[in-house]
């Protein structure tokens, strides 16, 4: 038999050479429940001491029909006006920062379940990522804010230099809010009225959490209980197991507790 055809045969009836790889994909696939793609599946591998090309890793999750969570937009806005006191747009998309707890970033997002809307509200450390605190309220009040911003102060009690920036809604604008950002020593900062890009990166943590745990999961979610357990679990997992490009492809503690 010609070798170009024993080699032909092999290809379409011999066994899969990749089958082992296959198999890790699809268990780092499924364990991070559909939420990552060829970039962030590669660099697990790399990770685990399997050097491969992404470009293998893509086309091996097409063959296998393995594709992450698809995207779908939608926005909660809390602007009802200036209703107190707006700050300028002092971070002006100033979004690398090299120290930890010197940039915070915080908004409001909005959920329905089948027992009515949820609210999210969280603050987000811009130099590691992570999510530092975080409420969650059947109604977009005041309380659910300064819950989570009290928390926040008290996880992380060095604020010096430390900078917050909001969008424009009611709640950062409101007296106790305000008073209280003053009393730490915390500069305010806000984006431009209408103008989202300028707290882009809590814009990009609402889209990849929705994405990746809420979008094609609606109907699953009967009670708000149900949601924030949901919720809570996911921050968890984005916090200490979800690794980030811009962090040299560590998770958001990992890359805090390194740089300390």
């Amino acid at each position: 038999m010609p070798k170009s055809s024993y080699l032909n045969w092999k290809v379409h009836h011999g066994e899969d050479e990749d089958q082992n790889l296959k198999t890790r994909i699809k268990d780092i696939f499924e364990y991070h429940k559909t939420r990552y793609g060829y970039r962030r599946i590669t660099a697990v591998l790399h990770q685990e001491g399997l050097i491969v090309n992404h470009k293998k890793v893509k086309r091996l999750m097409k063959e296998m029909g393995l594709y992450p969570a698809a995207y779908k937009r939608s926005r909660y806005s809390s602007y009802k006006g200036e209703v107190g006191k707006t700050a300028p747009n002092i971070l002006k998309r100033a979004f690398s920062v090299k120290k930890p707890d010197k940039v915070w970033a915080t908004d409001v997002t909005e959920f329905q379940t089948g027992e009515g809307k949820l609210y999210l509200s969280p603050i987000k450390d811009l130099c590691t990522g992570e999510i530092i605190s975080y409420s969650i309220s059947p109604s977009p009040n005041m309380e659910m804010v300064m819950g989570m911003l009290n928390a926040a102060l008290l996880a992380h009690p060095d604020h010096e230099g430390l900078l917050l920036h909001s969008d424009q809604g009611w709640h950062y604008q409101h007296a106790s809010f305000v008073n209280l950002l003053k009393a730490n020593g915390i500069t305010q900062s806000m984006s431009r009225k209408g103008n989202c890009l300028d707290n882009g990166k809590m814009e990009t943590f609402f889209s990849t959490l929705k994405r990746e745990m809420y979008y094609g999961h609606e109907k699953e979610f009967k009670t708000r209980e149900q949601l924030k357990a949901a919720i809570e679990e996911y921050i968890d997992y984005y916090n200490r197991e979800r690794i980030q490009m811009k962090l040299g492809y560590l998770s958001p503690l990992i890359f805090r507790e390194q740089i300390a």
